[in-house]
């Protein structure tokens, strides 16, 4: 079927341009949600009447996904989650969970604007894009953790995966390597 394109679709188009899309897809997306209308010659002349306000209401838009954007950008979201050992989650972070940690931060963001290319299944910090607009993608971090304290030391780039008591005794040991080399150093020059 033949659509004719009223926004960016992604993918597929820009706004005005006649594409030639499965029926399904037509009838079950474009044309449901106002994406596209059917490309007849009446519908052609109705997009040439409404191409003015099309843009005008893109443009806004999209100068109001930058705004929100900018503010967006970088955002760090905490995900207490429980995981084994090895740091497998017992479950996975879907988009959903995230729009919940979006919106408590004070951001309104649908879960369909959340892209999520393979779900989330192991403790740390994950890079997720987020399309605010067809033009405009930033990115958030996913920080997910055990705890709030686990979430601290991730977000400070520490591995969470040693446990904080081998930490301490590595120290330990690093200390006395050091002053033992000191010592052996000092014995070589007398």
């Amino acid at each position: 079927m033949d659509v004719i394109l009223l926004e960016r679709v992604a993918k597929l188009g820009q706004m005005g341009e006649v594409v030639r899309v499965r029926d399904g897809y037509a009838r079950n997306f474009l044309l449901a949600k106002g994406k596209a209308l059917r490309a007849t010659k009446d519908n052609r002349g109705r997009f040439d009447q409404m191409k003015a306000q099309l843009e005008a209401r893109n443009l806004a838009a999209k100068s109001e996904a930058e705004t929100v954007g900018a503010k967006l950008n970088g955002t760090s979201v905490v995900l207490i989650r429980q995981a084994g050992e090895s740091g497998q989650l017992y479950g996975s972070v879907s988009t959903r969970d995230l729009a919940d940690a979006l919106t408590a931060a004070g951001f309104t963001v649908g879960r369909q604007q959340i892209v999520l290319n393979h779900p989330i299944k192991t403790i740390g910090q994950h890079a997720v894009p987020v399309t605010l607009h067809p033009e405009v993608e930033v990115r958030i971090v996913a920080n997910v953790a055990r705890s709030a304290e686990e979430a601290e030391r991730l977000a400070r780039g520490e591995n969470v995966m040693v446990p904080v008591d081998e930490i301490d005794d590595e120290d330990e040991v690093l200390e006395e390597t050091a002053a033992e080399a000191g010592d052996a150093q000092a014995e070589d020059e007398a």
